[in-house]
């Protein structure tokens, strides 16, 4: 199998020619840094620009219902008085969504190491799947380069933050974010299918898994926390 010569074109053939490049990844070292740089930046750009163009005193008012909607109105005036000003929302959800990420998949490497303890040929550490968890990630640049156009191409700057996810299923059937199925229907998102097909793809480079349960090690998690989330709401 022909291997990827650097990062770059690691990024451009995970689109078309994953098992080569999770194939080179298992072999090479200190790559995993440019995609964490890419989905790092471009995460942070929408969320930039929607908080220097939304209307910030109807943006306030709308976090306020959907936190304390069912609050008495003196309930709901503290919680007014305790919502971060503009710029400190702005650098919040910027460094937020860097440490969101960040967490989440060192959360995902350890799924990661442990389910493949199992296979004795796997002779990847945490670290290799830390690095791992970002290449699968990748898909998630997409969903931030649709979410900066949707910011910049939007006419009207009462814009809801559910446009900051705009493959979501939240975003697709315009969920009320008063919702209580709002935030679980965000986080379901068109790419996560992708995210599990790289997955699958990267332990049948890594690990002897059968195809099957490389596809089951791949859906397992992101399925799991979305029926518990589901079982919270309806129970």
């Amino acid at each position: 199998m022909q291997q990827v010569s650097n990062p770059f074109q690691a990024m451009k053939d995970i689109i078309t020619k994953p098992n080569q490049v999770f194939a080179t990844i298992n072999e090479v070292h200190n790559w995993s840094w440019i995609p964490f740089l890419f989905i790092a930046v471009t995460g942070a750009i929408p969320i930039y620009l929607y908080f220097n163009f939304v209307d910030f005193a109807w943006y306030n008012e709308l976090m306020v219902q959907s936190i304390a909607g069912e609050l008495s109105p003196a309930e709901q005036s503290s919680v007014r008085n305790a919502m971060a000003d503009q710029a400190q929302s702005l650098w919040a959800g910027v460094f937020g969504s860097v440490l969101v990420v960040i967490i989440s998949n060192a959360i995902l490497a350890l799924y990661f190491n442990i389910v493949t303890k199992s296979d004795e040929e796997c002779v990847q550490g945490y670290t290799d799947w830390y690095g791992f968890a970002w290449w699968i990630s990748l898909p998630t640049i997409v969903c931030s380069l649709i979410s900066i156009l949707v910011v910049l191409m939007a006419q009207d700057n009462q814009l809801s933050p559910v446009s900051l996810a705009p493959t979501s299923l939240g975003f697709i059937f315009a969920i009320d974010l008063n919702s209580q199925w709002s935030s679980l229907l965000q986080s379901i998102r068109l790419e996560s299918i992708w995210v599990m097909y790289l997955t699958a793809v990267g332990l049948s480079q890594w690990t002897q898994f059968s195809a099957k349960k490389n596809y089951i090690l791949a859906i397992a998690p992101y399925l799991t926390i979305w029926i518990i989330w589901m079982l919270f709401i309806v129970f």
